[in-house]
């Protein structure tokens, strides 16, 4: 079992910068890949970036350059780092965890950006 706890979120205006923090019960390391991800009403969940445990980053076009995953091993939390925030990023942000052939989600953090 792997539990995930989002924190960070909050409203920000457009052009400003928030940073996310995922907390894992277990060594992020162990753990094969973990990203965040975003949803809107009326929308499904869309990948917004994930990083593997050998450390290969990916990230959805709509926020590379924009938006940086990293992790800490001490902490055993990966951050998702958000600059030049724009209102289409509004969403509620998962954090999500693959390992053992299992997909662990976190209860979710809000996003709001003003324009």
């Amino acid at each position: 079992q792997v539990q995930l706890m989002e924190s960070g979120g909050g409203l920000v205006q457009a052009g400003g910068s928030l940073r996310l923090s995922c907390a894992a019960s277990t060594s992020v390391f162990s753990i094969s890949s973990m990203g965040w991800y975003r949803q809107v009403p009326g929308k499904e969940r869309e990948l917004v970036a994930s990083i593997t445990s050998d450390s290969y980053t990916n990230y959805a076009d709509s926020v590379r350059g924009r938006f940086t995953i990293s992790r800490e091993s001490a902490k055993n939390t990966v951050y998702l780092q958000m600059n030049s925030l724009e209102s289409e990023d509004t969403a509620v942000y998962y954090c999500r965890a693959f390992s053992g052939f299992r997909v662990y989600w976190g209860r979710g953090t809000q996003v709001t950006v003003s324009s």
